[in-house]
C-alpha cells in the first residue's frame, strides 16, 4: 500500500497570506524612499524649468492690501532692464531665512549700478501677515503683486516657496533658483546671473 503524500496544512497558506499583503506596502516604501532620495539629492535650484528662455506668463497683480506699494504685471518686467522677482510667503520657514540677504541685495551698489529691481509675489497669504513680516524683517522689494490664490506663481511653473527669477529687461526668464537665497548663492550664482542677464 502506497502512503500518501501529506496535505499542505492549512497553517501554511495562512502563513503565506500575510507577505503578499505587505508586498504593495514594501513597493510603497521603496518609491517613496526614492521620491524623497530625489527630492534632498543634489542641488535643488538645478530643478528645470521650461519656461527658461520664453517670455513671463501674461499676468497683473494687485497691490498687498494695506502696504503703500504697487503691484506689477507682465508688462513691468518688459521695461528694458533686469528684474529679479521673489516668491515668498510669510508662513514659510526658508522665506525668512533668506530675507536678510534680500535685504542686502536690495542694497547692494553692485546690483543698483545694473539697474536691477527686486520685485516680490506673497504667495497665498493674507495681508495683514504680509504686512508684520515685512514691518518686522524689512522691506527690500520696489514692488509686491498679491497672488492669493497662487494662480500667478502656478502658471510660472513655482514648485513651492521660495524661488526666484531673473527676467531679462524685455521679459524673457533668464534663470529660476528654487530654494533660499545664501550670501553665498547670491555671489556666485545670483550676480552673475545678473550679468548675464544684461547682455
Amino acid at each position: 500500500m502506497t502512503a500518501r503524500a501529506p496535505k499542505p496544512h492549512a497553517d501554511s497558506h495562512a502563513a503565506q497570506r500575510p507577505l503578499v499583503v505587505f508586498v504593495p506596502l514594501l513597493l510603497f516604501a521603496a518609491l517613496a524612499g526614492l521620491f524623497l532620495f530625489r527630492l534632498f539629492a543634489g542641488d535643488a535650484s538645478l530643478l528645470p524649468s521650461a519656461l527658461i528662455g520664453r517670455q513671463v506668463p501674461d499676468f497683473d497683480l494687485s497691490s498687498v492690501d494695506g502696504l503703500d506699494k504697487r503691484g506689477f504685471s507682465a508688462a513691468d518686467l518688459r521695461q528694458g532692464k533686469v528684474t529679479l522677482v521673489n516668491v515668498f510667503a510669510s508662513w514659510c520657514v526658508p522665506c525668512h531665512q533668506e530675507h536678510q540677504v534680500l535685504m542686502q541685495l536690495a542694497a547692494d551698489p553692485i546690483l543698483k549700478r545694473t539697474g536691477a529691481s527686486l520685485f516680490g509675489i506673497a504667495y497665498k497669504d493674507d495681508p495683514a501677515n504680509v504686512q508684520r513680516f515685512l514691518a518686522e524683517n524689512g522691506d527690500p522689494f520696489a514692488r509686491i503683486g498679491a497672488d492669493r490664490k497662487g494662480r500667478v506663481a502656478i502658471d510660472w511653473g513655482v514648485y513651492g516657496v521660495p524661488e526666484t527669477f531673473i527676467i531679462k529687461g524685455d521679459g524673457t526668464i533668464a534663470y529660476r533658483f528654487v530654494g533660499p537665497v545664501s550670501e553665498e548663492a547670491y555671489r556666485q550664482t545670483i550676480l552673475p546671473e545678473i550679468e548675464k542677464a544684461q547682455r
